[in-house]
């Protein structure tokens, strides 16, 4: 996952100055909350949060068959991988596996 620094701020700042935090969001689209220099959570502009949503209601819909045909849409190859896409495609493909052996 790549975090543009502007779209980083810490626990405090968020506490303290929420207001310049949601104009980061809805400017960035999300802001990256961290906490004792990880991150911690992620504050979306609520444009960003329905697709998002949207998305994720859609697919809790989708069918087991429709998930491995997904899962062959992505990427394979070792560039991939270690991005967030591969790692969605490491967890479904371990998911799925998971599903047909039980």
């Amino acid at each position: 996952m790549k975090i543009m620094k502007e779209e980083i701020v810490s626990n405090s700042d968020v506490t303290k100055n929420y207001k310049a935090c949601r104009e980061i969001a809805e400017k960035c689209g999300k802001v990256f909350v961290f906490k004792n220099n990880e991150p911690d959570a992620v504050l979306f502009s609520i444009n960003n949060y329905a697709k998002l949503s949207a998305l994720i209601e859609f697919s809790e819909h989708l069918s087991e068959i429709d998930i491995a045909k997904i899962i062959d849409l992505i990427p394979k190859d070792s560039m991939i991988y270690n991005h967030a896409i591969g790692l969605i495609r490491k967890d479904l493909d371990q998911s799925v596996a998971v599903d047909i052996i039980e």
